[in-house]
């Protein structure tokens, strides 16, 4: 039997943000057991980092994560962060696409999904609420509320059940949250690995773990100076659509286009106004609603045919190589290290980013699996590590591009190595809303692609330098052990004396070390011989100070012992003398 189309919209529904991740909690990152409970670890660091930084306070969170029952787990998370008043509480961790990042502005977090999106997943999976002990400052007062609740899923809000007061110390949030189908676990995608390289891309902060089998682990802090905070800027005109240009005129308090596009464009100078009007033929003088579509089309088309400045870089705030550097030290303890930070450049002609690259060799780098170290990729984005979608990232697709046995490194996958790379931007280009893969911008794989270059050239001339040490010392060995039997044999046949072949000797050697190193021999064997004569002089002229025929002719004086006896005497000359 057929409908009539009224009947067929007696079933139509509206569907709140909470009620749409309720049925599609795996576009927020929760899809797994593993990747569940690290992608909650992930939301409620990221937060912590984010609210502490902005209060200029080095971050220091503690996580206590206590296993209840096979996959199910209590989790209490603290930090030092400047709290969250009581009226936001529950907008905070209640209320999907709500918060403060909704700007163009580097931050960790960017969607507004993170805290409520943990809540949901408790709340989905053991039905317990929610419980919230927060400590801030309000009028020059030091005030602490704790409150437990549940989300209203239909209505995008919370649902208050307990309130109170309490005296607090210091500053700070504590949330407690039960989860079911879970899994703790130490492997590469597990929480505890989040922990280890959240911590060196974050050298500022601090993190005391307990881990579900009582073990403490504290990740100690490397650096003591809070990262500069970004400014927000303003869009580029190169990444503005038409659509953009009609949803700002219709949202401006702006009487003219002109003046809306010079105070929300960056590099939108009175020139460049004057060239969009030459090249549309539009009066920027009208009133901004009445805008058309077409107009606006034509807008964006002129400004595609302009050229334009760069995008202003002053949002940008890169981790710095010597930040980068004392992350990596602190975890990985490489006995090789290099950091490397690209200038800004951007994607789709007006987004900025920075490409910021790390390579640790030797000590702790890599990855232990089956008691051997092998390689590992560390990706991140806005100081954030990426744990997983490894294969489909822009950083993954980039790093196979180069060409690692030319650096020396053969066999890539089997070696102590870190590859350490973070890209910063306003908006970095993830794939999904779980937020762990980049996009594949042109422009990405490009800056990725050539700052491992650069670190990796840092790296070929250490290995070098370590081989043709071995090789100095092994022709060293060889020269001296053979060159002189073979002169004194040769001279026996010849029936002449043995010649002096040290200098030749050391020519020989000076000369195979440069041309291993790719250096000039020539230049090379003047200076050695030159060295090896100014070790000669400073040997010889050692000896000739340190040297004696014979201890028993030397006479040790005990001066203290020759005044104690002439204190009657009339002079001391003669024991001074002595």
């Amino acid at each position: 039997m057929s409908l009539q189309a009224s009947e067929l919209f007696d079933e139509f529904q509206q569907l709140s943000p909470s009620e749409f991740f309720r049925k599609n909690k795996q576009m927020l990152g929760f899809s797994g057991k593993i990747r569940s409970l690290t992608m909650v670890f992930h939301e409620l660091i990221t937060n912590s980092f984010d609210a502490a930084e902005e209060a200029g306070i080095l971050p220091e969170v503690r996580i206590d994560l206590q296993k209840l029952e096979k996959e199910h787990y209590l989790l209490k998370h603290t930090d030092n962060g400047p709290g969250i008043p009581e009226d936001f509480i529950m907008q905070v961790y209640c209320s999907m696409f709500a918060g403060s990042k909704f700007r163009n502005i580097q931050s960790r977090g960017q969607q507004g999904l993170g805290c409520s999106g943990c809540v949901l997943l408790s709340q989905m999976t053991t039905g317990e609420p929610a419980k919230v002990s927060s400590a801030y400052i309000e009028n020059g007062k030091l005030k602490g509320i704790k409150m437990t609740f549940k989300m209203d899923v239909k209505n995008n809000k919370g649902l208050l059940m307990k309130k109170e007061e309490f005296t607090p110390t210091s500053t700070g949030v504590s949330i407690e949250l039960q989860f079911k189908e879970v899994s703790y676990s130490k492997a590469e995608q597990g929480a505890f690995e989040y922990i280890r390289r959240t911590i060196v891309g974050n050298p500022h902060a601090k993190i005391i773990f307990r881990d579900p089998e009582g073990k403490k682990y504290t990740f100690k802090r490397a650096a003591d100076i809070v990262p500069v905070l970004p400014k927000e800027v303003l869009p580029h005109p190169k990444g503005i659509t038409a659509d953009d240009l009609i949803f700002m005129a219709k949202h401006t308090d702006k009487r003219r286009f002109r003046t809306l596009l010079s105070n929300s464009l960056s590099r939108m100078t009175e020139n460049k106004l004057k060239e969009i009007e030459n090249i549309t033929k539009i009066d920027l003088n009208k009133r901004p609603k009445s805008m058309k579509w077409e107009e606006a089309e034509r807008i964006v088309n002129a400004i595609g045919e302009m050229n334009f400045l760069a995008p202003p870089t002053s949002g940008l705030i890169p981790i710095g190589n010597e930040q980068i550097e004392k992350g990596m030290k602190e975890i990985l303890e490489p006995e090789f290290i290099q950091a490397t930070t690209r200038k800004p450049v951007a994607y789709r002609g007006g987004v900025a980013f920075i490409i910021e690259v790390g390579l640790a060799y030797g000590g702790k780098s890599g990855r232990v699996i089956n008691e051997q170290r092998k390689s590992e990729i560390m990706r991140f984005a806005n100081r954030v590590p990426l744990t997983f979608d490894q294969g489909s990232c822009a950083i993954t697709e980039a790093l196979k591009t180069v060409e690692w046995r030319r650096y020396g490194l053969k066999d890539l996958e089997n070696i102590p190595f870190t590859m350490f790379v973070n890209i910063i931007s306003t908006q970095v280009p993830y794939l999904s809303t779980g937020k762990q893969s980049v996009a594949p911008e042109p422009e990405i794989l490009h800056e990725v692609k050539r700052a491992s270059m650069t670190v990796a050239r840092k790296l070929q001339k250490y290995l070098r330098a370590i081989k043709a040490a071995e090789e100095k010392e092994m022709r060293s060995k060889i020269f001296e052990e053979y060159v002189p039997l073979i002169l004194k044999e040769a001279a026996i046949l010849a029936e002449t004396n043995v010649p002096e072949y040290e200098e030749l000797l050391s020519k020989v050697t000076h000369r195979a070390l440069a041309e291993l190193l790719g250096e000039n021999p020539d230049k090379a064997e003047e200076i050695g011989l030159a060295n090896d004569k100014a070790d000669a002089q400073s040997k010889e002229l050692s000896e000739e100070n340190t040297e004696v025929d014979n201890l028993d002719d030397v006479k040790v004086v005990d001066l203290d012992e020759k005044i104690e006896e002439s204190k009657n005497s009339d002079s001391l000359d003669k024991y001074f003398e002595e």
